[in-house]
């Protein structure tokens, strides 16, 4: 389904680790129970989100990401976007920054840990399609999110992503740390060339308008990890200087 991701997006994990003391542990213990959850009949009371419908919602997924005639990838540091100033484009919005687009029909998916408050809330409502990850000090996050999207009468189409050096049924690691360079990282795994596509508002300098609250400090260091995934993907030409 997704091709495997390249050594230096996996050993960046490791990398982002060591260098913010983060434990694989806390990675793998969180991932670990989604996985399981996930494989549930009805994960959460939701039929709509057992692993052969979560499947074939990712095959969806994929040929939309892979035919789109234009494919713009939104960043948290995004100004707010008019889809009518894209003419014939689909957008894959990071978290919160899925705020930014004025029509959420547009919008693929959003590659999300589930700190995008509000918007990322507004999309779930919408039915869009959500990668929702998974990692160590997010598990309380994730958890609240899928019990209450499972109450919704039409909840979004899941898939599920982890950062840990495991393999978990019915998840995948794409590679990437940030929510924007794992957004590049999903669309580069799901066969898309990253040539083709457009990004808007990946940015270093500052902590954009869509991101989560957080400490201002650790997210600078953040997204100098964010820049160095893209070197690594190719696209560090879409940073905003």
């Amino acid at each position: 389904m997704l091709n495997p991701a390249a050594d230096g997006l996996l050993s960046l994990q490791d990398e982002v680790r060591n260098a913010f003391g983060w434990s694989e542990e806390a990675d793998v213990l969180s991932a670990s129970e989604m996985s399981q959850q996930f494989l549930k009949d009805a994960p959460y009371g939701c039929s709509e989100w057992d692993s052969t419908t979560r499947h074939s919602a990712l095959l969806r997924l994929k040929q939309s990401i892979c035919s789109a005639e234009r494919l713009v990838v939104v960043g948290a540091g995004s100004e707010s976007i008019s889809v009518s100033d894209y003419p014939g484009a689909l957008f894959v919005a990071a978290d919160g920054a899925v705020g930014a687009v004025d029509d959420l029909s547009k919008v693929l998916c959003v590659v999300s840990d589930g700190d995008g408050a509000e918007h990322l809330e507004r999309a779930a409502q919408a039915g869009v399609h959500i990668v929702l990850h998974a990692h160590g000090d997010n598990h309380d996050v994730w958890l609240r999110l899928v019990e209450a999207w499972a109450q919704f009468v039409h909840p979004p189409h899941l898939t599920l992503t982890h950062q840990a050096n495991v393999e978990l049924e019915g998840m995948h690691n794409p590679g990437g740390f940030t929510d924007g360079d794992r957004a590049l990282c999903f669309i580069h795994a799901l066969g898309r060339s990253l040539e083709e596509i457009e990004c808007v508002g990946f940015r270093t300098d500052v902590v954009g308008q869509w991101s989560g609250t957080t400490n201002p400090a650790r997210k600078k260091r953040k997204l100098a990890w964010m820049k160095e995934s893209m070197r690594r993907l190719g696209v560090e030409h879409h940073l905003i200087r």
